[in-house]
C-alpha cells in the first residue's frame, strides 16, 4: 500500500529540524533555504505551516512540464524532478497550488519534496519531527480523499492567519 506524507500544523514548533534533515540528505549541508519542505512562520499568530508536495493524484506541475521532467515513480507514489530534462522554465512552479516547487538560482532547476525516494522507510522530514507534526501514514482513504483533507486543513489554518 502507498503512503502519503502527512501534516498536522497544530503540532508544528517551528523547530525547523525537517528543513535541515532535508537539505542535510539532498545536498549534504545544514541549509533551511535549500529544503524541499518550507515551514512558513508566523509569529504574532504562533502558527507554523510545514509544506511540502502533496503529491497530487493528477499533479499539474507534471502535466505543463513542456519536457516532461517531472515524473511519476509508481513504486513510491511519488513526483520527482529529472534534472537532465529540466530546462528551468518555472512553469511546474507556477502550476503548483501549494507553492511546493521552487526554482533554484545555483542550478536553475525546480525541485520538489520527491519523498525521498532513495530511501527505505520514512522520509528524512518525518525522522527528524519530534512533535509528530509529519507523518508517513498508509494510504487508506484514497488519494482524491488525502489531497481534499489535505488542502481542506491548509485552507483553515491560513484563513485562521488571515484573520
Amino acid at each position: 500500500m502507498a503512503k502519503v506524507l502527512s501534516i498536522i500544523p497544530e503540532k508544528c514548533t517551528a523547530c525547523r529540524a525537517c528543513e535541515l534533515a532535508c537539505s542535510v540528505k539532498h545536498y549534504g549541508e545544514f541549509n533551511p533555504s535549500r529544503s524541499r519542505i518550507k515551514v512558513s512562520i508566523f509569529l504574532e499568530e504562533a502558527v507554523y505551516i510545514p509544506t511540502a508536495c502533496t503529491q497530487c493524484t493528477e499533479a499539474w506541475c507534471a502535466k505543463i512540464c513542456p519536457t516532461t521532467a517531472i515524473l511519476r515513480n509508481d513504486d513510491y507514489m511519488a513526483y520527482y524532478v529529472v534534472d537532465d530534462k529540466c530546462v528551468g522554465c518555472k512553469m511546474c512552479v507556477l502550476a503548483c497550488p501549494f507553492g511546493a516547487i521552487e526554482l533554484y538560482a545555483d542550478h536553475g532547476k525546480a525541485e520538489k519534496c520527491d519523498l525521498c525516494l532513495s530511501i527505505d522507510g520514512d522520509p528524512e522530514c518525518v525522522k527528524f519531527c519530534t512533535p509528530g507534526a509529519l507523518l508517513f501514514t498508509d494510504e487508506d482513504a484514497g488519494p482524491k480523499a488525502k489531497q481534499a483533507a489535505t488542502a481542506l486543513r491548509m485552507k483553515e489554518v491560513y484563513k485562521e492567519v488571515a484573520g
